[in-house]
């Protein structure tokens, strides 16, 4: 737990009053640290992004600023209005379906892409006002919420080491392989991994984000840390992609299953999302639910439904907001810190750009890893309860996709409680979400 006794503001002071920070047990030093980690763990994202956009079609420095105006704006209002430490900007499983499925794949032009995902942003925010996202999230088993985090970990993890260059996808049968460890991305990601491991053990302050740092440096002769040309640049005009949403034509009939992914895997994303990285800061109940958690909802909706305006779909929580969790942010002024770094990038996207994947794959993989300590919580013994869990951990791992591992999870819960004749422990809301979830991997296995 962050120390509270350093920097702690003034009783009545500005800070303490938006934030609440003494209230939560935190500081105004913990909180920036903490948002400096997690900018720092989200940053490769400026890159992945706009790349994964371009291969559609997209104007890639457009891309570029639309992302971090994405970035900004969305963890400003999860600030201000929710007050919670997440960082709010794209997801990749987004991004792959505009850039990759649909203008790649399907032949589908991004503007209708970003018409989708726009929609997709709308039906979130609708749902998110009548309450009935709450209602769902409320319905989830106890069982699975307990083990969503080592789910969510999984897939952290295994994202750190692709990152690192330690473990590959086989090209010709996309299962998993070990990388080469000799490397010189890899070594560099292991020295990360091992002085964030030093710096954790002794607790001190910002270890995760020293190892980030370090492994940055590190890289620098090994030819992994490309250093810029100019630090300053100016930002590209977002004008290729700003406004180039095709309401309209998203309409077709024939684009439902796509909305419905779309949908689906940031319904579950987000809601993995707000409880793993809410439970990594101490912000649930005893039941596992997030007190307010509609306000979150809110934001990511309206995200959703906003960044496909500058060209950017599928904004939501991110994972790596558990970085900042995990170096101690318990407020909005993480996500304020964190907004404020990446309004830097505007200027400074050399700099940004600098921190290679394998220097930000150290805190993936050790912030993934602790996250499994969820699976004890969870009551292994009682069958029924624990393979739901289970299959929901292995899901995530063969879909390479949280969302879809959550999915997987709920729809096995409730034939596993059925087939097991326990069907008074099934919610009635749950039943009706069964319907929407069979769709969903019918969606999946036709794209």
């Amino acid at each position: 737990m962050a120390d509270s006794s350093i920097n702690t503001p003034t009783s009545g002071s500005w800070l303490e009053k938006r934030f609440a920070l003494r209230e939560r047990g935190s500081s105004v030093k913990t909180e920036c640290l903490a948002g400096v980690t997690g900018f720092l763990a989200a940053a490769y994202l400026l890159v992945v992004i706009p790349g994964l956009l371009a291969a559609g079609g997209m104007d890639k420095g457009a891309a570029t600023t639309g992302t971090i105006i994405v970035f900004v704006i969305a963890s400003l209002l999860m600030a201000f209005y929710a007050n919670l430490p997440f960082i709010v900007g794209p997801g990749i499983g987004g991004s792959v379906l505009v850039g990759i499925t649909l203008a790649g794949s399907e032949g589908i032009d991004w503007q209708i892409g970003l018409g989708i995902a726009c929609w997709s942003g709308i039906l979130f925010f609708l749902l998110t006002k009548f309450g009935l996202r709450e209602v769902v999230t409320r319905s989830v088993p106890q069982s699975i919420k307990l083990g969503l985090t080592a789910s969510i970990g999984l897939f952290v993890a295994v994202l750190g080491f692709r990152n690192a260059g330690l473990v590959l996808a086989n090209p010709k049968t996309n299962a998993l392989m070990l990388g080469d460890f000799l490397s010189p991305g890899a070594l560099v990601a292991l020295a990360g991994f091992f002085v964030a491991i030093a710096l954790q053990a002794r607790k001190i302050p910002g270890g995760i984000l020293w190892a980030i740092l370090f492994a940055t440096l590190l890289g620098i002769p090994f030819g992994v840390t490309k250093l810029p040309e100019s630090f300053i640049g100016i930002p590209h005009s977002v004008a290729p992609v700003l406004g180039h949403v095709d309401l309209i034509g998203a309409l077709n009939i024939a684009f439902l299953p796509f909305l419905f992914v779309f949908f689906a895997a940031e319904f579950f994303s987000t809601m993995g999302t707000t409880l793993a990285v809410g439970g990594e800061a101490g912000l649930l109940d005893k039941e596992g639910n997030m007190p307010n958690i509609n306000r979150p909802f809110i934001v990511d909706s309206i995200a959703a439904a906003l960044g496909p305006w500058v060209g950017i779909p599928a904004a939501t929580a991110l994972i790596e907001s558990s970085a900042a969790a995990e170096a101690g942010g318990k407020t909005g002024m993480t996500a304020l810190a964190a907004a404020f770094m990446f309004l830097l990038m505007l200027l400074f996207t050399p700099i940004a750009l600098m921190i290679p994947a394998q220097a930000t794959a150290p805190a993936l993989i050790l912030i993934g890893l602790n996250m499994f300590s969820g699976l004890r919580k969870v009551d292994l013994g009682n069958f029924t309860d624990g393979l739901p869990v289970l299959m929901m951990v292995m899901i995530t791992l063969i879909a390479n996709s949280f969302g879809t591992g959550i999915a997987g999870g709920l729809l096995f819960y409730i034939l596993i409680k059925a087939v097991a004749g326990k069907w008074r422990e099934i919610p009635i809301s749950l039943w009706i979400l069964a319907v929407p979830l069979i769709y969903y991997f019918s969606t999946l296995v036709k794209h």
